[in-house]
């Protein structure tokens, strides 16, 4: 619940009025956080810097569907930056596979231990989320809620595929 209430407290917005305030979206807030980024910033403090502009610049943009829809356009976004990551980080680990077996190496497939962590991260995310949205007891927030803690964990794990020279 702390995470959509950091929405409600302005965490993360930028100043910037959207041009356009019917599209609703742009995720210009947030590629512009995180490039503004100082060496001890941490990524994280960029997620939701979009859907918290979205629901500030569109009509209705702070009620149970607005929030929903400007949440879930942000977790379109990172999901994409996820997808992107994931697949470039993939090839890297299979190329590296391929190397070590041409050496000889009994070394573990790091192919396959990215592609069962992804898919336990996947089922933890689920988990994690359902269990967000019972803390609502079934009323309207969470939906929003449920959302909110998708982004959000998509986006770490995005930024996480994307860290360390993992993606270059």
């Amino acid at each position: 619940m702390w995470k959509i209430l950091a929405f409600a407290a302005g965490v993360g917005t930028g100043t910037a009025v959207l041009a356009d305030e019917q599209a609703g979206f742009t995720s210009v807030a947030t590629e512009t956080c995180l490039i503004a980024m100082v060496e001890s910033q941490n990524p994280t403090s960029c997620i939701g810097a979009s859907a918290n502009l979205c629901m500030e610049t569109t009509e209705g943009g702070w009620s149970t569907y607005g929030m929903s829809q400007c949440l879930d356009q942000e977790l379109q976004y990172w999901d994409g930056r996820l997808n992107a990551a994931y697949k470039t980080v993939r090839t890297k680990r299979k190329a590296s596979d391929t190397e070590m077996a041409e050496l000889g190496s009994a070394a573990p497939s790091q192919g396959d231990a990215l592609k069962n962590m992804q898919r336990a991260w996947i089922a933890y995310r689920d988990a994690t989320c359902d269990y967000e949205r019972s803390q609502w007891g079934g009323g309207t927030g969470g939906g929003p809620a449920t959302v909110s803690c998708l982004m959000y964990m998509t986006a770490e794990q995005a930024l996480y595929l994307e860290a360390d020279g993992l993606v270059d």
